[in-house]
């Protein structure tokens, strides 16, 4: 597995852009469409909470254990969320995906798809890695059936595993793709996200 580095992904009609304290603005407005951070089960930052937020995620891309970006709308010019690879472990060439959420007039648009396809292809076929993994909280159904739209393998759920913001005990939900399933993934996912950009 290469050595991750900060990098501007682009296609499909939104751009993943390295996070830096100057998006603190344009994430607090963002996140207020649908006051995502009232859901007890998301990782989203309060409108007030955005710097902290950035100064988690640079502190861990620091470490080597994150990588965050922004996500801009390319249509729009506008940022529309945020996601991040997290919990890297290099020698196991395994990146996983998460902290990811969307303004909610994106949701259920073809913008996740076009950022897991960016995200996926960055993974393994320039950081080569050997499986990319995402989880979510068991209760986060919505998140689930988006995952499994994408074709990951639900790997099974891991009980009282960690905690949720208001301090509740949380059961995750894991999902992977190996480096062999890759290929027909990519496929099906660049066919989905044409037909979604053909009936916008």
């Amino acid at each position: 597995m290469r050595v991750l580095q900060p990098v501007t992904l682009e296609g499909h009609g939104v751009r993943l852009e390295p996070m830096q304290p100057t998006h603190a603005a344009a994430l607090a407005a963002a996140v207020q469409d649908g006051a995502l951070w009232t859901l007890h089960f998301t990782t989203v930052p309060t409108p007030d909470g955005c710097d902290a937020y950035i100064a988690h995620a640079l502190r861990g891309q620091a470490d080597g254990n994150m990588l965050p970006w922004v996500v801009r709308d390319l249509a729009s010019d506008s940022i529309i969320g945020s996601t991040r690879y997290h919990d890297i472990v290099a020698a196991i060439s395994r990146v996983e995906i998460g902290y990811t959420w969307y303004a909610a007039r994106f949701q259920r648009t073809h913008v996740n798809t076009a950022c897991k396809l960016l995200l996926m292809t960055h993974a393994f076929d320039t950081l080569d890695c050997g499986v990319v993994a995402l989880r979510t909280d068991a209760e986060n159904t919505r998140s689930q059936a988006a995952i499994e739209r994408l074709g990951a393998r639900r790997d099974g759920v891991l009980r009282h595993f960690q905690a949720r913001k208001d301090g509740s005990p949380r059961d995750t939900v894991m999902y992977s793709v190996l480096r062999a399933e890759w290929p027909a993934l990519r496929e099906r996912l660049a066919g989905r996200l044409d037909r979604r950009l053909e009936e916008r």
